[in-house]
């Protein structure tokens, strides 16, 4: 089945951020040549499981609310801040435009997607090992180890858009 992206208008059965053709550009323009050589249909694949990651780690965290209420994918948005843009025709600042998905997003999703290519983007949790003894053999178990994966170079790309999760701040929400 074909790939269904988001284009902006709010697409009602829409499984990915960025179109397949887009993630041929994205990743040959960076020398990524690996995502070229799997199938077309492999590179949909991924494409989806990165955006159902995107949905699942970013879902409650997206500043702004989602422009429709039958879109599939939490983007496009509306009120969403650009925080390092000024304007001075408008009391809120500049904004991301409600139609559209932005650039980071579409770079993280094919990111992810050529991480979802090689493997789960979320897998099982285990505890980290410090000591453990079979026989000759000893591995320990470190209780405060990280049970995740986590992609900072995607956190950092996405941390625009996300609300901040520092401090004794709330999101506001008027009615």
């Amino acid at each position: 089945m074909a790939l269904i992206y988001e284009d902006g208008s709010g697409v009602t059965g829409a499984e990915s951020y960025l179109s397949e053709a887009d993630s041929l550009t994205y990743h040959a323009n960076r020398g990524n040549n690996t995502w070229a050589t799997i199938t077309q249909a492999q590179r949909e694949q991924a494409l989806r499981r990165a955006t159902d990651y995107m949905m699942e780690a970013y879902r409650l965290d997206w500043k702004g609310f989602r422009t429709k209420a039958t879109q599939a994918l939490d983007w496009p948005r509306g009120y969403v801040p650009i925080p390092d843009a000024v304007t001075f025709t408008g009391a809120y600042g500049a904004m991301v435009a409600p139609n559209v998905v932005p650039v980071e997003v579409k770079n993280a999703c094919a990111e992810l997607a050529l991480k979802a290519a090689a493997g789960d983007l979320l897998i099982d949790q285990t505890q980290g090992v410090i000591n453990e003894h079979i026989g000759p053999i000893s591995v320990t178990y470190d209780k405060y180890s990280p049970q995740g994966t986590r992609y900072k170079a995607i956190d950092a790309l996405l941390r625009p858009y996300l609300v901040s999760g520092s401090g004794a701040s709330t999101r506001l929400i008027r009615t």
